[in-house]
């Protein structure tokens, strides 16, 4: 603002003030920006400044990370038979020690940087490592070359000893940066191997944070299951172990049966559905990796899926899952289809491995992951190959004990039906708490659940509006019917599909139609037909009653349609008014309610559009006082009303069908029978 002002003064005097430079107005001074402002960070400092990108966070959970990453490390070279024995300790300050009896990291100068040996390259550089390729780990769990180096930056002080050649080599680091050289600490005997000591960095996580005992043992844990040429030795200080903490002080983790003592520990004494479990190993069939799994089918349901890829944990799956869930899938209808078992195509990967307990490890060349933490396995091409190796074995087990394959095929059926249940209800839910987009003209009521509403079927715009008017907004909607509908009865597929009016009520009813009918999804307790008290009435009605007939009959079975009695005449003496449906009614009423005492009015109903909606109500809408009919039909598999429903059905298609010669022969056999002829 201060420079506004003097500018304003410059131009106002025409001069300024010598040698004063004229200052920049605040736009000019933003667009000062040049290649100095270009900040380059190096080394460690990206890992500093943003620790999330690399391990998912700074709280205590991404603080155990540091402690996979480390493991890892060593984990990799059991994998490729270097190394037998990891050794995994906590100290009571927080120290984490890491070590391994494998070829231990390079300690010779790299061609690259001259200065600089291979491990404080490995320590202090991103992306460098002896995974990117060759064939020094062909199944590592490490790929981008920053899993060491990131523990190295986020740790306030790191040592590193490397036994190599009957030599040891020592370098100590602090927050990423090393305090003096690489330095050869003299000759060992029968020792090889990396040896990495390491405490996080409170800048970074906080003073507070502290590892958990119990989630580092059960890491090892899972580390010495996944492979089982690899020895875990665990402790940790008795310092940090709590009185009613059952993890142990010291332990050696050593599982020769792999993933089934995994599973078989995880049970514990759990009732299994079946008699043993699905387990085994095989060898990819690119050659180039291995599988090993284990499958239990628990009583009680409970999902457990413990999926690894080169021995680094996957907890949000990915496409090795995939394949061994489609593994199981297909074995299982396939063994369906051999015992002529047709329910079984309903089963989804959903139904087949929803309710067991799966551990999955799988070993394969420059894995895919969807992040540095490496939560998800991305590699497209694991998803076929574990589902191939897999699903042969899994087709040997089922075909091997029939018995077993029958509890469990019977099991995942269940569950597929359960699902379809769950589904059906849910989309039910759904449904009712969200109405459908409103078909044709239609007026909803506003309660959404089935039971006490009723949907009116009106002629036209006209008696739809007095309908409207007049309904219960809360139970009562309305659908005007734009003259006289189809008959269905005479009509052809093709035209029945092409009717829109048809079209809008099945929309309406949400019902389906024939054989898809479903009378749950039905929107409406009552169908309720509502046309004038005259001949065009009368037949509209009939023309809606052969729609339900021929096309929602378990509507009319389930007594879900009505028909209204609206009064043709409404009959009014003094301060008092009746209503009649027609003209005996009309003639009983005059001679039995009304005498002759004053004068009576009588008004005719042209048609329910012509009525106020306050007696529309009040004489056929209202459930208090309105008159409804129930339409029915004979039971067909009942014995006593079999021939009924022949009758019903004749009587049907000789009035509505195609063959007008039916409805000439009717007539003539029935007009000596007509007292009253509407023309």
């Amino acid at each position: 603002m201060n420079d506004l002002f003097d500018l304003a003064e410059e131009r106002a005097t025409g001069t300024a003030a010598a040698g004063k430079p004229k200052p920049k107005p605040p736009a000019a001074r933003q667009r000062d920006y040049s290649a100095k402002d270009i900040e380059v960070l190096e080394g460690l400092e990206p890992v500093r400044r943003h620790p999330g990108m690399f391990i998912g966070g700074t709280d205590e959970e991404a603080m155990h990370h540091l402690v996979a990453e480390a493991l890892d490390n060593a984990m990799d070279e059991a994998v490729v038979g270097q190394a037998s024995r990891i050794d995994l300790h906590l100290a009571a300050d927080q120290t984490v020690t890491v070590s391994d009896n494998g070829r231990g990291i390079p300690v010779d100068s790299h061609p690259k940087f001259k200065t600089k040996s291979a491990l404080e390259v490995i320590m202090t550089t991103l992306h460098s490592g002896g995974k990117f390729g060759g064939d020094a780990y062909r199944t590592s769990g490490g790929l981008h070359g920053v899993g060491i180096s990131v523990v190295n930056a986020l740790s306030d002080r790191l040592s590193i000893e490397v036994a190599r050649e009957r030599k040891l080599w020592t370098q100590a680091y602090k927050r990423g940066k090393p305090l003096g050289p690489l330095t050869k600490s003299g000759p060992v005997h029968n020792r090889r191997g990396t040896t990495v000591r390491f405490h996080p960095d409170p800048e970074i996580f906080g003073p507070r944070a502290r590892f958990r005992p119990a989630r580092l043992y059960r890491m090892a844990c899972s580390k010495a299951y996944l492979f089982r040429g690899v020895e875990i030795r665990w402790s940790c200080d008795a310092a940090l172990l709590k009185s009613d903490d059952a993890t142990p002080e010291t332990a050696a983790l050593h599982f020769p049966g792999g993933l089934a003592d995994y599973l078989a520990t995880t049970l514990a004494d759990r009732q299994s559905l079946t008699a043993r479990s699905f387990s085994g190993a095989a060898k990819l069939n690119n050659g180039a990796g291995r599988v090993e799994w284990a499958v239990a089918w628990p009583a009680d349901e409970e999902n457990l899926f413990n999926s690894y890829c080169n021995t680094v944990p996957t907890p949000q799956g990915g496409t090795h899952e995939t394949g061994l869930k489609a593994a199981l899938t297909k074995g299982l209808k396939a063994y369906a289809e051999l015992v002529d078992n047709k329910q079984a195509a309903k089963i989804t990967a959903e139904d087949a491995a929803g309710g067991a307990c799966v551990m999955l490890s799988v070993f394969i060349e420059d894995p895919q992951f969807q992040s540095q933490t490496k939560d998800k396995l991305t590699t497209p091409e694991a998803a076929r190959l574990i589902e191939a190796c897999v699903g042969d074995h899994f087709d040997h087990w089922l075909s091997g004990d029939p018995e077993t394959a029958g509890i469990l095929l019977e099991r995942v059926i269940e569950r597929a039906e359960e699902r379809l249940r769950r589904r059906k209800a849910r989309q039910g839910k759904q449904a009712a708490a969200r109405r459908p987009r409103l078909p044709g003209k239609l007026t909803d009521c506003t309660r959404t659940g089935a039971v006490g509403t009723e949907l009116f079927l009106v002629e036209g715009d006209s008696a739809g509006g007095s309908a409207k008017q007049g309904r219960d907004r809360e139970t009562q909607a309305v659908l005007p019917l734009r003259g006289k509908i189809l008959n269905v009865a005479s009509a052809s597929a093709d035209k029945l599909n092409a009717n829109q009016e048809l079209r809008d009520l099945v929309e309406a009813l949400g019902c389906g139609t024939r054989d898809r009918y479903d009378d749950e999804q039905l929107r409406y307790g009552r169908v309720i037909i509502m046309t004038d008290a005259d001949v065009d009435g009368a037949h509209i009605a009939s023309l809606l009653m052969t729609f339900f007939y021929m096309e929602m009959r378990q509507l009319i079975e389930n007594d879900h349609l009505y028909i209204a009695l609206p009064p043709l005449y409404r009959i009014t003496q003094g301060g008092r008014s009746l209503y009649a449906r027609d003209d005996a009614h009309k003639d009983e009423l005059l001679k039995s309610a009304f005498d002759g005492k004053g004068k009576i009015e009588i008004s005719h109903f042209k048609g329910l559009g012509e009525m106020p909606s306050s007696q529309l109500r009040e004489t056929t809408m209202d459930p208090a006082s309105r008159t409804l009919l129930r339409v029915t039909v004979p039971e067909s598999d009942k014995a006593e009303t079999a021939e009924e429903a022949k009758d019903t059905a004749k009587l049907v298609d000789s009035l509505m069908g195609r063959k007008p010669e039916l409805r000439l022969a009717y007539i003539q056999e029935h007009a000596p029978f007509v007292e009253d002829v509407d023309v």
